[in-house]
């Protein structure tokens, strides 16, 4: 939508600053919603790692657990060392929860993979929403033939400074981007907020375990001597969230410049594959 957000959003998104604002019906609610996903053996593992995301959490649970499929799932966070209290929030919620102190989303994911039941993993961010639709759309992908790793596309939440509109040409020019680093680089594509796997070959490459930017690309990356990554282009099955990584470069100019800079810069490079080497040691 270019100049609103989807009518369902409101529904998830509160604004608690601390876990102690939150009314205990919403916990409820929630919980009951999860009880009707429960099942002994799930299909697809929802794996979410969370570092001091004491609020935001509670959002993201929230919309998953309005998940709208048929498809039997679990959910598993796994605390990423936090300071505040984003253990409490997990505690009060009927999801499976870990504990990693190993710092990074890489070593938070492989625990979760580990610990994970389901044939599939489906990677989600503590600070995102997710439409009903998500699950349905992103195993319609994943479960095709010699497919290895699918993701999808992603929708900001507009804040002060940061308008609808001006979010939504980011985002279509963000789309075409990925276009043309699908065809031969498709790992650049490939972030936890909306992005599956199969989990015998997510065991087999491994997660990095240290604290790195990519993990989840250097993940797919990997994947990719097993089979294809597909995109899941549904605009319905969207993923949303706050514009966190864009307010980190100060005004929107400054954030829009920044990224087509940086892929102006890459660009040609793009025309190539990255030869294999080893993800656990290469930089950025």
């Amino acid at each position: 939508m270019m100049f609103t957000t989807p009518n369902w959003i409101t529904q998830h998104n509160n604004n608690f600053q601390t876990v102690a604002e939150i009314p205990p019906y919403i916990f409820d609610e929630i919980n009951q919603r999860l009880a009707h996903h429960a099942h002994p053996e799930p299909q697809v593992s929802i794996l979410i790692a969370a570092w001091n995301e004491e609020t935001n959490i509670l959002n993201c649970i929230s919309s998953l657990s309005a998940l709208e499929t048929k498809i039997p799932f679990e959910i598993i966070v796994v605390n990423n060392n936090s300071t505040d209290k984003t253990q409490e929030t997990l505690d009060r919620l009927d999801i499976i929860s870990f504990f990693q102190p190993i710092q990074g989303c890489g070593p938070a994911r492989q625990l979760g993979q580990e610990k994970a039941r389901g044939k599939y993993i489906l990677l989600a961010d503590a600070d995102c929403i997710y439409p009903s639709c998500w699950l349905d759309e992103m195993m319609a992908v994943l479960v095709k033939d010699n497919v290895v790793c699918v993701y999808g596309r992603y929708s900001f939440i507009p804040e002060a400074g940061y308008s609808r509109w001006k979010l939504f040409f980011l985002e279509r020019m963000k789309d075409a981007i990925a276009e043309v680093r699908h065809f031969k680089r498709p790992y650049l594509n490939a972030y936890g907020i909306s992005m599956g796997y199969v989990k015998e070959l997510g065991l087999k490459v491994g997660y990095v375990m240290y604290k790195i930017w990519g993990d989840d690309g250097r993940l797919c990356f990997d994947l990719m001597q097993f089979g294809k990554v597909k995109q899941m282009k549904n605009n319905r099955a969207r993923v949303w969230t706050r514009p966190r990584t864009l307010q980190r470069d100060g005004s929107f100019s400054k954030a829009i410049g920044r990224r087509i800079k940086k892929e102006l810069k890459r660009l040609s490079s793009m025309l190539s594959p990255l030869p294999p080497h080893d993800t656990k040691t290469s930089k950025n």
